[in-house]
C-alpha cells in the first residue's frame, strides 16, 4: 500500500507535493545573517547570542580548524550538551568543509572510542564539565583522536553566572592540561576570516550514529541537501506566520537528530530563536518557558509526564506556548490528555529517524490532528508499506506493512558500509525506500499509525538502546553465560532495557550484583533496572538465543 492509493485529506499548510531547495547549511545562516544580523538566536541560562555572534564565533572556528591542517572532508566530532558554542562549531565545522560528527554525551569511554575510531574523527570539541573532559581526555589517548578542543562553561554564561562558578563552584570546572593536543576554544577561535571553501548541497554534512538489533552501531551519512531540506520542510508545518517570531524550548539535546532538525537547523532557516539549557531539568524548563515567552516545545513523552508531576506547574505560565511536539517515542494516552486538560497547551505527535534527518511526518499543529498517530507526512515526502514477510512487495491493501519512507530528507547510507544497502532500501515504482523496521497503517485521510515493531530497538524516553551492545558488555563478566536485553514497559520512560541471563556452572553472582557491574560501563541511557538470572533461555530451533520468544514470555 502507498499513502497516494488512499483518499488523502492533507492538513498541514502547504500541498504535499510542495518541494524545497537544497542548500549547504552555512549558506542558509548567510541568508537568515543578512535578513537581521541582530537577531536573537540562542538564549542560555539569562544570556542571549544573536545571529550575527555565533555567525562570527563559526567563522573564527573555520579558521582555527584550517591552521591544525583540517580540510574539507575531515570529520570534526562534538562531545557537548546544549552550549553556545555547539551551533558555533557546528556551523563553523560545516565552513571548514569538515563533517560533523555527533557524540551523546552520555557515552561511555569505550562507546567514544570506537565511534571516533570508525567515523575517522580528527578533532573533538567537549566542555570543562569533569566528566565530559575526563572520559573526552581518556578517548584522546586511547585512540587516533588528534585534537580535544575544550570550551569554557564560565565563558558562555552571563558575566555574573560566570564568576560565581569560579569563585564559588571550582569543583564544577575541570582541571584541563592544555597543551600541543588539547586546546582551549579560544585559542580555536583566532580573530580573521577562514579560506573560503565551496561547500555544496551534495557536500556530506552529518555523521548521526544508530544503531541495529546486531553489530555496532552505524554512522547515518546526511549530506547539506538532507538536513536543509527537512529543516524547510519542519518550518513548513508551522501555520502560525512570522516563523522569525517564534522561540523554542531547547530542552531536547542538540547532538540527538530529532532536535538538531527541529530545534537548532530549524530555527536557523526561518531566524527564530531557541531558549537552551543544558539539559532537561523541569524546573528549569518551566522557568524558561516562561521567561522566554517561548512559542513551541519539540519533546520525548518523558519529558511531558516530568511537566505535569511537577509543583511549579501550578504557578507558571504556559500561556505563550503554541503547540508541543512530542516524538522519539509513543506517547501514552493518559499523559497526552492530561498535558492538553491541565495545560491548555496542544500536543502534536510526529515521527522520524536519523536515517530521515529527523522528521518524517507530524500531526497538523492546528484544526484536525488524531492522537495516538504520527500524522501526516511533511511535504515532499512519500512512503509505502511492504509486506511483513516480504519487503520486496507492497503490504496487501488495508493491511499494516513495515513503513518505508522516500524523500529528499532520507540518508545516503551507513559511513563505510555499503554491504547494508540491500537491507536497508527498497526499489519500488523506481524509486529508493528506507526501510524504517516500524509496522504501520495508513488511514482514509493519510494519518499513519505505528502499531508494532521488526526491530528490536528499545525506545527509552527518546533515545534508541540497542540490546546487543548492551549483550556484549554483560557477556564480558565471567559469571555469564548467556545474555538477552529486551525492553520492558515503564511509565516514566515508555521502556527500560532489563537483561536476562544464564550464568557458568559453578558461578554465584546474584542479579543485583551483575546490574550494579553491568551498569557502571555502559551509557546511562542503556542501564537496566535489573538483571534476572534464569536456569535457561528460550532458542530456536536452530539454537539461536530467541529474543522474541523471550519477549512474549515476559510481556
Amino acid at each position: 500500500m502507498t499513502v497516494s492509493s488512499v483518499a488523502t485529506a492533507y492538513h498541514h499548510p502547504l500541498p504535499l507535493e510542495t518541494t524545497f531547495a537544497p542548500a549547504s547549511l552555512p549558506a542558509l545562516l548567510e541568508r537568515t545573517l543578512a535578513m537581521n544580523p541582530q537577531a536573537p538566536f540562542l538564549h542560555f541560562l539569562g544570556r542571549t547570542y544573536s545571529y550575527a555572534q555565533i555567525h562570527k564565533q563559526a567563522k573564527a572556528f573555520a579558521l582555527g580548524l584550517q591552521t591544525i591542517g583540517i580540510q574539507k572532508g575531515d570529520r570534526v566530532g562534538l562531545f557537548l550538551p546544549n552550549v553556545p558554542i555547539y551551533a558555533a562549531a557546528y556551523y563553523g565545522a560545516m565552513m571548514a568543509g569538515a563533517v560533523v560528527v555527533n557524540f551523546s554525551p552520555l557515552y561511555s569511554v569505550e562507546e567514544l572510542s570506537w565511534q571516533v575510531g570508525d567515523s575517522g574523527t580528527r578533532v573533538l570539541v567537549t566542555v570543562d564539565v569533569p566528566e565530559l573532559y575526563k572520559t573526552a581526555s581518556k578517548v584522546l589517548g586511547a585512540s587516533a583522536l588528534e585534537t580535544l578542543v575544550v570550551g569554557s562553561l564560565a565563558d558562555q554564561l552571563p558575566w555574573y553566572k560566570g564568576l560565581a562558578l569560579r569563585l564559588l563552584k571550582r569543583s564544577q570546572i575541570a582541571a584541563v592540561a592544555y597543551g600541543p593536543t588539547i586546546k582551549s576554544w579560544t585559542e580555536m577561535t583566532p580573530a580573521g576570516n577562514p579560506v573560503p571553501v565551496e561547500v555544496t548541497p551534495a557536500d556530506l554534512a552529518l555523521l548521526q550514529y544508530t544503531g541495529c538489533t546486531t553489530g555496532r552501531p552505524k554512522g547515518a551519512m546526511l549530506g547539506h541537501d538532507q538536513l536543509s531540506v527537512n529543516a524547510q520542510q519542519v518550518a513548513a508545518l508551522n501555520p502560525f506566520g512570522n516563523p522569525a517570531g517564534e522561540v523554542f524550548m531547547g530542552a531536547l539535546p542538540f547532538f540527538h537528530v530529532f532536535a538538531n532538525t527541529a530545534l537548532l537547523n530549524h530555527a536557523m532557516v526561518t531566524g527564530a530563536a531557541i531558549a537552551m539549557v543544558p539539559r532537561f531539568e523541569t524546573r528549569q524548563v518551566l522557568a524558561t518557558i516562561q521567561r522566554y515567552r517561548c512559542t513551541g516545545f519539540p519533546g520525548v513523552p518523558t519529558m511531558f509526564q516530568a511537566i505535569l508531576d511537577h509543583p511549579d506547574l501550578a504557578k507558571t505560565d504556559l500561556g505563550s506556548l503554541k503547540v508541543c511536539i512530542s516524538s522519539g517515542a509513543p506517547m501514552p494516552g493518559p499523559v497526552h490528555e492530561k498535558f492538553e486538560a491541565v495545560t491548555g497547551v496542544r500536543i502534536c505527535e510526529g515521527y522520524g529517524l536519523t536515517e530521515s534527518s529527523g522528521v518524517v511526518s507530524a500531526n497538523p499543529y492546528d484544526g484536525i490532528r488524531k492522537r495516538g498517530t504520527i500524522g501526516q507526512l511533511v511535504p515532499g515526502t512519500q512512503v509505502v508499506l511492504l509486506d511483513k514477510e516480504d519487503a520486496a512487495r507492497l503490504a496487501p491493501e488495508g493491511e499494516p506493512g513495515e513503513l518505508a519512507v522516500h524523500g529528499p530528507q532520507v540518508m545516503r547510507g551507513y559511513w563505510n558500509r555499503p554491504e547494508t544497502d540491500a537491507e536497508t532500501f527498497v526499489t519500488i515504482d523506481a524509486k529508493r525506500y528506507l526501510r524504517t523496521g516500524d509496522v504501520a497503517r495508513i488511514d482514509a485521510e493519510g494519518f499513519l499509525e505505528i502499531v508494532d515493531r521488526i526491530k528490536d530497538m528499545i525506545a527509552v524516553g527518546g533515545f534508541k538502546v540497542f540490546p546487543s551492545v548492551v549483550e556484549d558488555v554483560i557477556l564480558e563478566h565471567p559469571a555469564v553465560k548467556e545474555a538477552l536485553v529486551i525492553g520492558v514497559p515503564e511509565d516514566y520512560r515508555g521502556e527500560v532495557p532489563r537483561a536476562y541471563v544464564t550464568l557458568n556452572e559453578g558461578a554465584g553472582a546474584t542479579g543485583e550484583e551483575l546490574a550494579h557491574w553491568l551498569n557502571a560501563r555502559i551509557g546511562k541511557h542503556e542501564r537496566v533496572d535489573m538483571v534476572v538470572v534464569r536456569e535457561s533461555l528460550p532458542k530456536t530451533m536452530i539454537g539461536k538465543l530467541d529474543r522474541k520468544t523471550l519477549r512474549a514470555e515476559v510481556l
